[in-house]
């Protein structure tokens, strides 16, 4: 790693966005416990789909109480107003998970840290690495986990931190990815949850999830 700086134009762009940033992170934080599946859902919908369309689906799979009714929502997701990638597969993996969020829930009331968490859920939960896993915990308030797509992979690619954008080829390299992200994070003393909104704002335009 070899920058300590964030670039000018990310820096203006956070001090920018800060105040929604750390609003947005504290939306997070207070997301309710009975709406934890619907989060762990919108994980499920999320790759190689829109995050629009996968919170347009998890709105309504909230509305509909998919939880509590057993459903194939395979038509909502092939909707062409919100679109889901793979749905069939993923509608499939929607039901199954109604199945299994006891076992997660069990593990989020654990006295676990966030990183055995992360790590039994990537170990035991079908279509859920790390980067999945990060991204579940944290928009459900967890803090320090690193998402490490290709878009932020990119960005950090940009600000100094590897030469070429790196290609994840094991859960170790995953986690040595992570240990840079956090070094730079402290070095520029910025946390990586805010430097993930940071960028992801910067290739949509706006601070989602």
């Amino acid at each position: 790693m070899a920058n300590n700086k964030l670039p000018i134009e990310y820096l203006e762009r956070y001090n920018d966005l800060k105040p929604f940033i750390i609003n947005r992170l504290k939306e997070f934080k207070n997301v309710k416990k009975e709406d934890y599946f619907y989060e762990f859902c919108y994980c499920i919908l999320t790759p190689q789909s829109k995050a629009k369309n996968a919170y347009e689906v998890q709105k309504l799979l909230q509305e509909m109480d998919f939880l509590n009714c057993a459903l194939d929502v395979t038509y909502i997701l092939r909707d062409k107003s919100r679109y889901i990638r793979f749905h069939n597969q993923k509608a499939k993996r929607l039901l199954e998970s109604r199945i299994i969020f006891n076992d997660i829930k069990n593990v989020l009331e654990s006295k676990l840290n966030q990183y055995e968490k992360r790590n039994w859920i990537a170990e035991n939960i079908n279509g859920f690495g790390l980067k999945e896993s990060s991204h579940f915990l944290r928009n459900i308030g967890y803090r320090n986990l690193a998402i490490l797509d290709r878009h932020i992979l990119r960005h950090l690619t940009y600000c100094g931190i590897f030469t070429e954008i790196p290609k994840i080829k094991s859960k170790k390299h995953y986690i040595e990815l992570e240990n840079e992200f956090i070094s730079y994070s402290k070095s520029i003393n910025i946390a990586i949850d805010e430097l993930d909104l940071l960028f992801w704002a910067s290739s949509t335009g706006e601070i989602l999830k």
